[in-house]
């Protein structure tokens, strides 16, 4: 059910959070947490009667740049972010996607970037956000604050509260702080850009130049009609300069069946790939829903195949391992997606659609009973009553 909802609460410091979330769960209500507004149209529609902003829980709790970590409040832009660790030659390992140019709205923050895992192109090499993010604080549904993790990664046994946040849409607490580790930034980036293959071509060229010794670290395919007439296949590397130089060279020979033509350098590199991770080249016409396919590379275009018209515009990342794809805003076309991806594996989210249609189909894919069954259980364990984001990643919880 949606409901209109009043003002949003906005605490200055966990205290003030602890207390908000107490007076709510004595009083039975909902709250739907809110933070730069970037990524409001993620997820199914909110169902809350009030909204906890994190806008006030700003800025950077500490940045050891020799020790490669980085704590920042959960309020704080990530614009704030980059700045700061552009200063010390470091970024976040996992090229976080801005999800400005699909769904519009505010500034990103650390706490939205943690609510969905948004990770980029870089994934291939550096993994996701939950692969760099070591420790956290939030206020779990009892009005308790929780931290985990701490300043350095290592293994741990039993439930990994840090990994179970990271993804979850706010549903087991709300975030006050986040603890990154940090790679350098590279000194220098090559992308190979391979013209007028067709999916499967552009697949194979992908999965050799991935399964090479020479360090990918972005392998995209865009289709005709998105920047060209022709489609086109990248292929990155990052690092110093001598061996970028070294390994792009060395990938021009391996893929030279395929017609590699030219290699993009520095700003004009730079500029393709935030196109890639931002997802920009399927953000017009905006009346279309938009999906982030994940599925194995070698089944994306049986799965494009299977999708039939229903694929009205897509485009590869990760080497094929990642279909975002544009469909038509309708149950029908939703349950299509479903139907395609349902003999190959993999998993469907809808990561732009009206609200009408959030709230009638999944958004994420569905779960198998048992797996709905834990799901319970973990929220639960940290959210007994139900006071965050209800309803917002699956119905009813």
């Amino acid at each position: 059910m949606i409901v209109e909802q009043a003002a949003a609460l906005a605490p200055a410091d966990e205290d003030e959070a602890r207390a908000i979330v107490a007076e709510a769960r004595l009083g039975d209500e909902t709250l739907d947490i809110v933070g730069g507004g970037s990524r409001a149209g993620f997820g199914r529609p909110p169902e809350g009667r009030r909204r906890l902003s994190s806008a006030r829980l700003d800025g950077i709790v500490f940045h050891e740049p020799a020790e490669m970590t980085l704590r920042a409040r959960a309020g704080a832009p990530l614009s704030a972010i980059a700045v700061a660790l552009d200063a010390h030659n470091q970024m976040l390992p996992f090229e976080p996607i801005d999800h400005r140019a699909l769904l519009g709205g505010g500034e990103p923050t650390v706490g939205g970037l943690v609510a969905t895992n948004a990770s980029g192109p870089r994934r291939v090499s550096a993994g996701a956000a939950r692969d760099s993010l070591i420790g956290l604080r939030l206020v779990n549904g009892l009005g308790e604050a929780i931290m985990s993790g701490g300043r350095v990664t290592k293994n741990v046994a039993g439930l990994d509260l840090v990994k179970l946040n990271c993804g979850a849409l706010g549903t087991l607490g709300f975030l006050t702080e986040a603890t990154f580790k940090l790679l350098p930034k590279p000194e220098s980036e090559a992308t190979i850009v391979i013209r007028r293959l067709d999916d499967p071509r552009a697949i194979a060229a992908m999965t050799a130049a991935l399964g090479s010794p020479y360090g990918v670290s972005g392998a995209a395919a865009l289709t005709p009609g998105m920047g060209r007439e022709f489609s086109r296949t990248f292929l990155r590397v990052e690092g110093f300069a001598a061996s970028v130089d070294h390994r792009a060279e060395a990938l021009l020979k391996l893929l030279a069946e395929f017609g590699p033509e030219r290699v993009l350098c520095g700003e004009d590199s730079q500029r393709l790939w935030r196109g890639v991770r931002d997802v920009e080249f399927l953000a017009e016409p905006r009346v279309r829903a938009v999906w982030r396919v994940g599925v194995r590379a070698s089944r994306a275009v049986e799965f494009l195949a299977r999708l039939g018209p229903h694929a009205l515009a897509h485009l590869f990342d990760c080497g094929g391992g990642l279909v975002w794809l544009a469909t038509a805003p309708t149950p029908a076309d939703a349950a299509a997606v479903r139907a395609a991806l349902a003999p190959l594996g993999g998993h469907a989210t809808i990561v732009r659609a009206p609200q009408d249609l959030r709230a009638a189909v999944d958004v994420f894919q569905r779960q198998p009973a048992a797996l709905t069954a834990l799901t319970r259980r973990i929220k639960a364990a940290f959210d007994p009553d139900g006071v965050f984001n209800r309803g917002r990643m699956y119905a009813g919880i």
